[in-house]
């Protein structure tokens, strides 16, 4: 063994004093909350600095609540306030069979929690079901099942009270468009489809003015879910109760469309439509059309009724038409007011022969009594001095797209300008209402431009602030001649089906004849009235598409509707009788 220097032991001595074990172990402290305090500085210097925006936006997104719009539109009225379309809260309710309790059971009912027995008995006296079965259908449904839909506010309370016993019950809101008015407005005011797109009538044309200012609702809120007012924007809580204000008049459409479904229905056609026009603004008041839909369950019917066929489809006016020619021909004077024409009951043009509808033959005839008779000859002879350029002119110009607020509003058809120039049959056919095609809604526009001194105007739906003027066509003077010759179509014409004493009315007949694959194989009947003729205010329209039986006629098929129209509008609107 080695010896032990003196040295040695005193350094061991030494270091193995207590005063030197302190220090030690002050300094393994030291170095121990040093590293602790460099790792917490460092720690809130990378969250403080590197991560503060990430934290930031953490925190901002838990403390605020977003509250999407539910992208709500805005009512429909008529121009009484009658409310045409609006939209409603409505509900679903729905069982998610994952959050109940008891589904680790399988349901059982001897296993079921006190909370989820009460949901099922409440939901099995609601759906009229013992509870057994709801609990086997349960069972056979893992995700759950939809125990009701379209529940309005004051049902849905019940199930937002049984959701305190129960996360399994499950809630949606949404909002549904409806329109009680049901059938009756459908072909004007259009629907929204189940996702919320428009796609037709005023809902569809007028989509910007109709939907609502909505805008998502973003606030702070605390720990305990209390809203805070901080963040809200000016006009966060702004409600938008506008409305968008139609021309119709409900009580008239519900008699124009009844009358005419009436009168449709006895004579077996196919489709028809009833309008009643303010001449001095374009405002309508009634366009009824039949067949048509329920708007509040659109899916059970073909989308061909979707389409207003007044405005979307072009037919030959006829007779009817046969005032607006007499109009143009007074305006380029090549008729006189008191002029006459001989009615020879033939014409022979380019190997086409043109005869009236009665094969008669009514010799010298005035102009009134060629609207009386609705003389086709006597129609042809009176526009046959009209240049065909300048007839031609007049043609597509009134043919044309009427401005209007109506879905889809279609272009009238008339010959190309050489083949209307080249052959006169062509302009012999049209100046009795054949051989061009116009929608109803223009037709209805044509005969208000005579009835209000001769200007154009466009025909709308929808109430405007804007002073109505139109465009200057005719001469005032043409008007009222025209007016006048229409009233002795209903003193002594075809048109004394809708003489009411006391009141002077004007009208026209048409019964003309539709083409199918070339050839005329159908009728279209139609009668138009104006009223009154001292001041005239309405223009009438009925057309009724492929009437059946051998007596269909304007004034038989057609005329009866507009009587009834007549009689409920002169009261309506407090039209008083002249003074005898």
């Amino acid at each position: 063994m080695l010896p032990v220097l003196d040295s040695d032991r005193r350094s061991r001595k030494k270091n193995s004093s207590p005063k030197w074990n302190f220090q030690q172990r002050i300094l393994h402290v030291y170095m121990l909350l040093s590293c602790g305090l460099s790792i917490i500085t460092g720690r809130m210097t990378f969250l403080q600095i590197i991560q503060a925006k990430q934290l930031d936006s953490i925190a901002h997104a838990m403390q605020t609540k977003r509250v999407e719009p539910l992208g709500k539109l805005r009512r429909v009225v008529d121009r009484t306030g009658r409310l045409l379309a609006f939209d409603e809260e409505r509900f679903n309710v729905a069982i998610q069979t994952p959050y109940f309790d008891s589904v680790k059971h399988q349901f059982d009912i001897n296993e079921m929690s006190t909370s989820d027995i009460t949901v099922a008995n409440n939901l099995s006296t609601c759906l009229g079901i013992s509870t057994n079965k709801l609990i086997e259908q349960l069972k056979t449904k893992p995700y759950g099942i939809r125990i009701a839909s379209g529940l309005d506010l004051d049902m849905i309370r019940y199930f937002y009270e049984l959701r305190r016993f129960s996360r399994g019950l499950w809630v949606s809101h949404y909002v549904k468009r409806i329109y009680p008015e049901k059938s009756t407005l459908a072909n004007v005011v259009g629907f929204v489809n189940l996702g919320r797109i428009p796609q037709s009538g005023i809902e569809h044309s007028r989509a910007i003015d109709i939907r609502n200012y909505e805008k998502a609702l973003i606030f702070r809120r605390t720990g305990d879910g209390t809203a805070l007012p901080n963040g809200l924007q000016p006009d966060s809580l702004y409600n938008d109760d506008f409305c968008l204000e139609l021309t119709i008049d409900t009580s008239l459409q519900r008699v124009a469309s009844y009358a005419l479904i009436t009168h449709m229905n006895h004579w077996n056609a196919k489709r028809g439509v009833a309008m009643i026009m303010d001449v001095r603004n374009g405002e309508i008041l009634a366009l009824a059309s039949h067949p048509t839909y329920d708007p509040n369950r659109y899916w059970k019917y073909s989308p061909v009724l979707y389409r207003e066929w007044s405005v979307q489809d072009a037919f030959e006016p006829g007779s009817t038409f046969k005032p607006v020619n007499l109009a143009l021909a007074l305006q380029e004077k090549v008729i006189e007011p008191h002029g006459r024409i001989n009615d020879i009951g033939e014409l022979k043009i380019g190997g086409w022969s043109i005869f009236n509808h009665d094969h008669a033959k009514h010799g010298l005839t005035d102009f009134p009594t060629l609207l009386q008779l609705s003389s086709n000859v006597g129609m042809v002879l009176a526009m046959k001095d009209l240049e065909p350029s300048i007839y031609w002119k007049w043609l597509y110009q009134i043919s044309s797209k009427p401005n209007t607020d109506l879905f889809e509003a279609t272009h009238g058809q008339i010959r190309n300008q050489r083949q209307f120039l080249d052959k006169f049959i062509e302009r012999a056919t049209v100046s009795f209402g054949q051989g061009l095609s116009i929608s109803s809604l223009k037709l209805l526009q044509l005969h208000a431009m005579l009835a209000n001194g001769g200007r154009l105007i466009n025909p709308r739906v929808t109430k405007s602030v804007d002073p109505i003027k139109g465009v200057q066509l005719i001469d005032p003077i043409v008007s009222r001649t025209i007016l006048r010759w229409m009233e002795t179509v209903v003193e002594q014409g075809s048109g004394n089906i809708v003489f009411i004493p006391g009141y002077r009315i004007g009208a026209k007949t048409g019964t003309a004849q539709k083409a199918k694959a070339g050839r005329y194989v159908a009728r279209i009947c139609s009668f138009i009235a104006h009223l009154p003729i001292e001041n005239p205010r309405f223009v009438i329209l009925v057309a009724i598409d492929e009437p059946k039986g051998d007596n269909a006629y304007g004034n038989t098929v057609a005329g009866p509707v507009v009587k009834e129209i007549i009689e409920t509008l002169l009261v309506l609107k407090k039209i008083q009788p002249m003074e005898s």
